[in-house]
C-alpha cells in the first residue's frame, strides 16, 4: 500500500500545524487521512482535488456533484488536498499567503457539506516534481483506488501544471477509472472565486463576501490582555489574537458582529485598526466589545462572525466624542440581523 512521503516540508511549524489539523479527527465526523492505508475500506471512492480555500459557492457546486456521483454508484466522497499550501513550499520567502479558511475551519465546512473523507497529502519540493502520469498513478490509482474523479474544467496538476482534463481522460482509459468534468458554464455562472472574496473583504464588504461564500466570514482566536482603555470609558473590549497566521483579515474599520463564546452567541462591535484617538503607535489590533456581557475571558477562545461594516476607523477630537460614536455603533450593531 502506497504511503504519503514528504522529505522537504519547509519548516517544523508547518508540521505542527498539520498535526493540529489531523487532531480534528477526534471530534468531527469527516474522516481525515494522512496515510493511504486508512482508505482501504472506502467503497468506490469518488474523488475531487484542490485546496478549496473559502469553501465558497463555486466549490460547493463541485462538492454537490461529487455527492450525487457517489450516491449513484453507492460510493463514498473523497476530497484530496495538500498541506502545507503549495505556495508556502515553492515560494517560502515570498508567498504572501492569505487564506480564507484555517485548516480547522475547512474541516468543519467539509463536515457541513457532507463530505466523508479528507485526504491530506504533504506537499514538498519532491512532490511538486511528480509528472502528471506519476501523480495519477501514485495518488489516484494506487493510493486512493479512485472509481471516479470529478474536477472543474480548469483543473491542472503535476509538474509545471502539465496535467489537464484531457490527461485524466487518457490515463483513465489506461488505469480504469471514470472522469467527470464540471463544465465552464456551470462554474463561471457562479461568478465567484477565492480571489474575488478576498477583494471584497479587503474593502470591508463582509455582506457581499458572505453572499459569495454562502456563510458569514469568521475570525477565531484567543483573547489577550490589552491596555484596558476601553473599560475606562464604559466599553471594555476583548483583544483577539487570531490563531492562524495565514488567515485573511478584513480591512480596517468598525463592524457589527456576532461573537461565539462557549457555544453562546452574543452581539458585538468590532474594530480593526490602530485606534488613532487613544494611540499613536500605529500598531493594528482587533478588538471586540460584546453587548450585554460582563465576564473575564482572557486566554479563552472566541469566534467573531462578521455581519456588516458600520464605518471606517477615524480619529476623534476627544474621548467623549469617541464614546458617543461607540454608543451609536453599539446601538446599530444591536439591531443588525
Amino acid at each position: 500500500m502506497t504511503r504519503f512521503h514528504s522529505t522537504q516540508i519547509a519548516s517544523p511549524i508547518y508540521l505542527r500545524r498539520m498535526l493540529t489539523f489531523v487532531s480534528l479527527q477526534s471530534y468531527i465526523q469527516v474522516k481525515i487521512h494522512t496515510d493511504f492505508a486508512t482508505l482501504s475500506d472506502v467503497k468506490a471512492p469518488v474523488v475531487t482535488i484542490g485546496t478549496f480555500d473559502g469553501m465558497h459557492t463555486g466549490h460547493r457546486t463541485i462538492l454537490e456533484r461529487l455527492k450525487e456521483a457517489a450516491k449513484e454508484i453507492g460510493g463514498e466522497t473523497v476530497l484530496l488536498t495538500f498541506y502545507p499550501h503549495p505556495r508556502m513550499v515553492l515560494y517560502p520567502d515570498d508567498h504572501n499567503l492569505q487564506l480564507l479558511n484555517s485548516p480547522e475551519e475547512k474541516a468543519q465546512l467539509l463536515e457541513q457539506a457532507g463530505i466523508e473523507h479528507l485526504v491530506i497529502v504533504p506537499f514538498s519540493i519532491d512532490f511538486s516534481r511528480l509528472s502528471a502520469f506519476d501523480y495519477v498513478r501514485d495518488l489516484l490509482v494506487h493510493g486512493l483506488h479512485a472509481h471516479t474523479v470529478v474536477v472543474g474544467y480548469d483543473h491542472r496538476f503535476g509538474r509545471n501544471r502539465e496535467g489537464s482534463h484531457n490527461t485524466l481522460v487518457e490515463l483513465s482509459e489506461l488505469f480504469g477509472f471514470l472522469v467527470e468534468e464540471i463544465p465552464a458554464y456551470v462554474i463561471d455562472e457562479m461568478n465567484v472565486s477565492s480571489t474575488k472574496i478576498r477583494e471584497t473583504l479587503r474593502h470591508g464588504d463582509v455582506a457581499e463576501a458572505a453572499r459569495y461564500l454562502g456563510y458569514r466570514y469568521t475570525l477565531t482566536g484567543i483573547v489577550t490582555k490589552g491596555d484596558g482603555k476601553g473599560k475606562t470609558f464604559g466599553f471594555p473590549t476583548a483583544n483577539l489574537r487570531v490563531d492562524y497566521d495565514f488567515k485573511f483579515i478584513p480591512s480596517k474599520g468598525v463592524y457589527a458582529v456576532d461573537v461565539l463564546h462557549n457555544n453562546i452567541q452574543y452581539k458585538g462591535v468590532l474594530n480593526i485598526g490602530v485606534r488613532p484617538t487613544v494611540h499613536q503607535n500605529g500598531l493594528e489590533t482587533i478588538e471586540v466589545h460584546l453587548l450585554n456581557f460582563d465576564e473575564e475571558i482572557y486566554d479563552q477562545k472566541i469566534t467573531v462572525i462578521f455581519k456588516k461594516k458600520l464605518r471606517d476607523e477615524m480619529k476623534f477630537g476627544s474621548i467623549d466624542a469617541l464614546k458617543t460614536q461607540i454608543e451609536k455603533d453599539a446601538l446599530e450593531a444591536s439591531v443588525v440581523l
